[in-house]
């Protein structure tokens, strides 16, 4: 037998920090279905989504097996046409709960309620498995500012952004990778998108509990250096950071991303500070200026040399 070729197109979207990428391709090859994706796609969504799924699966088997009773016939005491009493007993037999009013008096009722009682086992094994991954799924719950900056730091000009771990418990021997990325033209006059590792001043926590400020110095070999709000909104230049550790609590590999695109990476400003120092000697995080910024009297030329005009125009 000849095998079926099917042209499938799938589309996906990745955002970044407000902006959206649509990315299609189209694929040629045997049709089959990745159960992989499904249970992604069951393991992430979100919470009430995932119960009114069950809820809805669930009513929709009942009815099925109800209309199949109401067909077949074959369950004593229900009443004639009720499609409610046969609902109900499908409920009690997927449930395994049998209170013994309704019960099966014919062959083809008795191997209905065997397929059922079969179904509601799987059903059962498929949906504990599923909610307790979810709640065995530690989340690495990192808040990145919304915007980055770059600004001069000890007269250097630098871009920085800052996280801050929202857990109760510490992300231990947390790493970060920061990735800067870009439109270019080669030699050759064929667009691509470019790539390049941004080196930080600490790439490394032993401990990430409270804080932390990532720094990358743009000097001569740093692929930022040169550039202007102008030039950098110009190339589609973005900012992406990757922050992988070991949660303190469960002692599993957690992970958080994020980007800023040039819209929201502002120029000649510094975070204001979230730490509080209390008189007992802890410390506080004050995420409601997490996110703020106040701005420097340098102005931006002198941050960003060599590629454009003086601007001191700053990106909300």
């Amino acid at each position: 037998m000849a095998r079926t070729l099917v042209k499938r197109t799938r589309t996906s979207t990745f955002s970044f920090s407000g902006a959206r990428i649509r990315v299609t391709v189209s694929r040629t090859g045997e049709q089959r279905r990745d159960l992989s994706d499904v249970y992604l796609h069951l393991l992430t969504m979100p919470w009430p989504f995932f119960l009114l799924l069950i809820v809805l699966a669930l009513v929709i088997a009942n009815a099925l097996f109800a209309a199949a009773y109401m067909i077949g016939g074959g369950v004593a005491h229900a009443r004639h046409g009720s499609f409610a009493d046969l609902f109900f007993f499908s409920v009690q037999t997927m449930a395994t709960i049998g209170y013994g009013r309704l019960e099966p008096e014919s062959l083809l009722a008795n191997a209905l309620v065997g397929i059922e009682a079969f179904a509601g086992l799987v059903a059962l094994a498929m949906i504990t498995g599923l909610t307790f991954a979810r709640f065995s799924r530690p989340d690495a719950r990192v808040r990145f500012s919304r915007v980055a900056i770059i600004a001069l730091r000890e007269g250097v000009p630098t871009l920085m952004f800052r996280m801050a771990n929202q857990r109760g418990s510490g992300i231990v021997e947390a790493n970060i990778h920061v990735v800067f990325t870009r439109d270019e033209v080669t030699s050759d006059g064929e667009r691509i998108r470019r790539f390049y590792d941004l080196p930080v001043q600490r790439a490394r926590s032993a401990l990430f509990v409270l804080s932390w400020t990532a720094i990358h110095v743009i000097d001569e070999s740093s692929p930022l250096h040169g550039l202007t709000p102008e030039s950098l909104a110009a190339a589609h230049g973005a900012v992406i950071v990757s922050v992988t550790g070991i949660e303190e609590a469960f002692s599993q590999t957690v992970h958080s991303r994020y980007s800023w695109m040039a819209e929201r990476i502002l120029w000649n400003v510094r975070f204001v500070d979230i730490l509080q120092y209390q008189e007992d000697g802890s410390v506080q995080i004050d995420y409601s200026v997490f996110d703020d910024v106040t701005p420097l009297a340098l102005p931006v030329a002198e941050i960003a040399p060599g590629d454009g005009a003086p601007n001191d125009r700053r990106i909300a």
